[in-house]
Formats: structure tokens, sequence, C-alpha cells
């Protein structure tokens, strides 16, 4: 049993046709989950040790792909229990652990050549608990209490418009409906992403490999562009003018003053105004695990959501 622990974002959406296809038994724990194809579904809340003991009981790999509201104060609560209840009932079971994972504990001094290896100091309250759940994880393997892996991931993008799909978001949704593309404080810094099915594949694959365990792994990503040669490559794609509006620090903390999204978002504006270059050589090497090709990635997601030929 491939147990999917908070299924009911973009990552586990794209993960589960993955095992699927692999022939494993799938079961999706969520709040509120829904049956998909072949997949059993477990009503949770991972903030309950119980109800988490329930949900790992009988499977064999589980990957935690919670998504908790983009908030401080909620990952500050939840993150850690969520990652000591699961911790706790992978030992109980025996189940090994996928722990998916994203870059915000990393110094932001060293975003510019994000490997596996760099440092943790981040400088972010979302990013100090990121650093504090990772480091429970990576304590409880040492101490031998179960068998997991780490796997992070840049910010992402994919087809069928997940909903927190980071140039879904700022650059394809606006441009499709004639507005401007968004990006933050500079628009001539490079940036990579994460292309959700890559991930989705790659994590299928460490799921499934004993050698992949014990180790911290960045999923497949392609190459970095400007935030400027983003937004007209989609332009491009959609046939529209490449039009850009560019959001401040200023800007931003101005707009947290009424929009609770914006004011989460300003403590994480470094990563726009400085290179961003997250590197997945180790799995490429070690797995074949290659990106898609960014204009063939991008190609996808606007055949498939925006109807572009």
């Amino acid at each position: 049993m491939h147990t999917i622990l908070g299924s009911g974002g973009p990552v586990a959406q794209a993960l589960v046709p993955e095992l699927l296809k692999r022939d494993y038994a799938v079961r999706l724990v969520s709040r509120h989950p829904e049956p998909v194809a072949a997949s059993a579904a477990l009503a949770a809340d991972l903030t309950d040790p119980e109800a988490t003991d329930r949900a790992v009981r009988g499977s064999n790999v589980c990957y935690l792909t919670v998504g908790l509201p983009y908030r401080a104060a909620a990952w500050e609560r939840d993150w850690p229990r969520i990652m000591e209840n699961v911790i706790a009932a992978c030992s109980r079971h025996g189940a090994r652990l996928v722990f998916f994972d994203n870059v915000y504990m990393y110094d932001p001094e060293q975003l510019g050549q994000m490997t596996e290896t760099a440092p943790v100091r981040p400088t972010s309250r979302k990013g100090r608990v990121r650093a504090r759940v990772a480091q429970t994880l990576l304590d409880a393997m040492g101490r031998g209490e179960l068998e997991a892996l780490i796997a992070r991931s840049a910010d992402f993008f994919g087809p069928e418009h997940p909903a927190t799909g980071v140039l879904n978001f700022l650059v394809f949704e606006p441009l499709s409906r004639g507005k401007k593309a968004i990006w933050f404080a500079s628009a001539d810094q490079p940036h990579n992403f994460t292309y959700l099915p890559d991930a989705a594949r790659a994590l299928a694959v460490l799921g499934a490999s004993e050698d992949a365990y014990g180790e911290i792994w960045h999923l497949p990503s392609g190459e970095a562009r400007t935030g400027g040669a983003w937004v007209e490559a989609v332009s491009r794609l959609l046939d529209v003018e490449p039009r850009l509006q560019l959001i401040t620090p200023v800007m931003a903390r101005l707009a947290g003053l009424f929009n609770p999204l914006a004011r989460e978002s300003v403590e994480m504006l470094y990563q726009y105004d400085r290179p961003y270059v997250f590197d997945s050589t180790k799995i490429a090497e070690r797995f074949g695990l290659e990106p898609t090709p960014t204009g063939a990635a991008l190609a996808e997601v606007a055949q498939r959501d925006y109807g572009a030929n």
C-alpha cells in the first residue's frame, strides 16, 4: 500500500496516476479526501495522533505532501505536530516515509546554487518551521526510528491549473485573462522551477528505491530564466502581449495591509531579488531523472489548460 498523506493538493494529484500506473494499491488521506480511479480514501486529521496512526496502518510507503494554509502561524502550530505524528506512526507500522519539502530553510545567500548540501539558515518564520520539521525527521532517521527520505522541490508549476503552482498563478492565469503577469522584486534575476509531472514521477521512483532512503534529494528542475523571459515565453505560447506588473517589497507591504496572502508573502520576496537556481544534478546522475525541457513543459500547460496551438 502506498499512502499519500495530504492528498488534496496539486502534488498529490500529480502523484496518484504515477503510483497507479505502477500497479500500486493507493490510499488517499486528507480531511476530506476524494477517491481517484482505483485508489481508496480515508478521512483523517494529521494533527491527531490516533487519526494519523489509522491513516498509516498497513502502508508500505507514505508520501507526506500536506499543504497547510499559507500562514506562518498555522505552520508553526500544525507542522511540528504533523511531522511528529507521522514519524511515530511510520515507526510503529514499519512504513517508509517520503517527505515532500521546499527550499525555505536554505541560506538566502546560497540561493544562486542550491544543492542538497546547501547550508540551512532560514530568515523567515515559514523557513524556520520547514527547517525545524526537516531536522525532526533527520534526527529520527539518525536514531533508526524509520526509513525516510526528503524530496525537495523548487517553486513548481504544472498542467490542469494547480491552485498553488507559482508560474500558473503569476503568469499563465493573468495573461490568459488579458491582464498583466505578476513578478516579484526583480524581473532580471534568474529563477527556475520544478515541473509537477517531473516531481511526481521522481517521487514514485524514490519511494520504490531502497537505496534512495536516508538522503535528501532535489527533484528534477529545469533551466533558470529571468522573470521577464518567463513572461515572454508564456506570452508567445498564448499569443498575447508580454505585459508585466512588478511587485516591489514596498508594494507588497502596502497590499498586506488589506490582503492576508500578500502579507504572508512579504517575508519570502528575497527569493526573487537574487538568483534562484535549484540544482537537481544528483537525482539525474543516480536515477537518470532529467527535467522535461522547459519549452515543452510550458507548451504542455498552454495547450492543456489554455487551448494554445
